[in-house]
């Protein structure tokens, strides 16, 4: 049975623009008085409501009868959503003024969610990423990446993405598991990063090929997590076993997103301290660039160089990065409204960034636009004009979200 969807006050499809580069608002394609049709989770036709009245007279009527601004749903390509436990205790050192080395020497950092996560049961971590995808859910965002990372030894990994796989069954947002084992060296791992990272090679990948619990990796460049040379060995080798790449690049130093570009990664996420050979080398390459502005936000850090990269041709996507540690806000469009009035970047761009080009870093080719046959994933605004959604910096939250052409009611 079809459905008709409208009328809404404006439609924004983010159809016939460009994966890479600059874009205009002008460039934005805007139905007013639309509808959209659906059927079986997908969409039929996205196009004036009257015409759609006539062309599909026998569909069932959801009338919308206030003033309503359509979007397809926000993907967040980044977020580490899995965990237990808090880091407000380091957030109060960082804004006192501590570095990130003192907090974790004081027991804080990374290693803190790792001891909290570890211990934590299969059941608990499950509930949290259901709770935290149906909170992002219900804030317009139908599809949200889900890493691990704060296991770091092979029963806490499995735990961790056997409880993204859980909670996929009990949330509607569509979530995409990723291992993130190579987020830093275990300490109580007392071998080499080669050896850890081997281990993961050969030890924990094949059982997740074997329990199909992801086919996404993604490892931490950095001084305090992995060198540039045994990333892209790890890389290398996690790709020939057929597992799609990512990387944590640039956050404090240069170097990863060069890495990713040569691995061929799907996407380099952080990018803050990008220089203009990381730009280039993004912007000339089908790897997506993928900033994070809630972690500069908790960090006190600059913003990736957005307008940058997107100047350079790259194709910019903007995550959440939703974490207990730097970015513990997880409010997506609240920090891209932050991150637009600070680095200059047009509606269309962010309207881009978190729906068609952030698509291509998790490889999915019917999400992100209003289009026949891709999936009616769609957050409905209310106001008449959409440039109000970025004027209220994130306040203004969708008053109805579809999943799949269901209305979600959480």
């Amino acid at each position: 049975m079809k459905t008709l969807l409208g009328p809404f006050a404006q439609i924004l499809p983010m159809t016939d623009l460009s994966l890479k580069g600059a874009l205009q608002d002008e460039q934005l394609k805007v139905i007013e008085k639309g509808g959209v049709v659906v059927e079986n989770g997908n969409i039929v036709a996205v196009a004036d409501y009257k015409s759609l009245l006539q062309r599909y007279p026998d569909s069932e009527i959801a009338f919308i009868d206030t003033p309503m601004v359509l979007l397809p749903g926000f993907i967040d390509c980044h977020t580490h959503i899995c965990y237990d436990g808090t880091r407000s205790r380091d957030y109060a050192m960082r804004i006192a003024g501590k570095s990130y080395l003192e907090i974790a020497r004081a027991g804080g950092g990374i290693w803190d969610s790792v001891t909290k996560t570890r211990v934590a049961d299969l059941v608990t971590l499950t509930e949290n990423i259901v709770a935290r995808a149906n909170r992002h859910l219900k804030e317009g965002v139908t599809t949200i990446e889900v890493k691990s990372g704060y296991g770091l030894n092979e029963e806490s990994e499995l735990k961790m993405l056997r409880a993204i796989q859980q909670a996929a069954l009990h949330t509607k947002a569509a979530l995409v598991p990723t291992c993130l084992a190579a987020h830093m060296k275990p300490r109580d791992y007392n071998d080499s990063e080669e050896a850890y990272l081997q281990w993961i090679l050969q030890e924990l990948l094949p059982i997740l090929k074997q329990e199909q619990l992801t086919q996404r990796v993604d490892i931490f460049i950095e001084e305090t997590a992995f060198s540039a040379a045994a990333a892209a060995s790890f890389l290398q080798k996690a790709m020939q076993q057929g597992f799609a790449a990512t990387v944590h690049a640039d956050q404090f130093s240069a170097g990863g997103a060069a890495v990713a570009v040569s691995a061929g990664a799907l996407s380099a996420d952080h990018l803050e301290a990008s220089t203009e050979k990381e730009i280039a080398l993004l912007a000339n390459s089908d790897t997506v660039a993928v900033v994070l502005p809630g972690a500069s936000l908790g960090l006190g850090m600059p913003y990736a160089p957005a307008r940058k990269l997107l100047n350079a041709g790259a194709c910019v996507a903007i995550a959440s990065d939703w974490n207990p540690g730097s970015a513990p806000m997880g409010d997506l469009l609240v920090q891209a409204a932050v991150m637009s009035a600070a680095e200059k970047l047009s509606t269309a761009e962010v309207l881009a960034a978190l729906t068609l080009r952030a698509a291509p870093a998790l490889q999915l080719r019917n999400a992100g636009q209003l289009i026949p046959g891709y999936m009616a994933d769609l957050q409905a605004y209310p106001t008449a004009d959409y440039r109000d959604i970025l004027y209220y910096q994130g306040k203004m939250k969708p008053a109805m979200v579809w999943k799949k052409g269901e209305l979600v009611s959480i």
